[in-house]
């Protein structure tokens, strides 16, 4: 009975094993990653004046300046930055 499972147990791995290995060879031959019907698009970085780190605005501190808005990574880099500006 124990060999019988282990059998089914490593059979379960093999299977996975050799479906991984199909759906790798049908990714590479396809030039797309399995599952990308999907449009993926990336988001616009903005960069940090006072130390030049590239921040997804939507996630970034932020200062407006008329109509224009500056993005910083931290709150420290957005203090530099107004004590330089005023």
């Amino acid at each position: 009975m124990l060999r019988l499972t282990l059998f089914v147990i490593l059979s379960i791995f093999v299977a996975r094993a050799f479906w991984r290995l199909v759906d790798g060879v049908v990714e590479g031959l396809s030039g797309q990653p399995a599952g990308a019907s999907r449009e993926i698009r990336g988001v616009q970085m903005a960069r940090d004046p006072v130390c030049g780190t590239y921040v997804v605005p939507d996630r970034a501190v932020a200062v407006s300046e008329g109509r224009k808005q500056v993005f910083f990574c931290s709150t420290i880099c957005r203090d530099k930055y107004r004590t330089q500006a005023g």
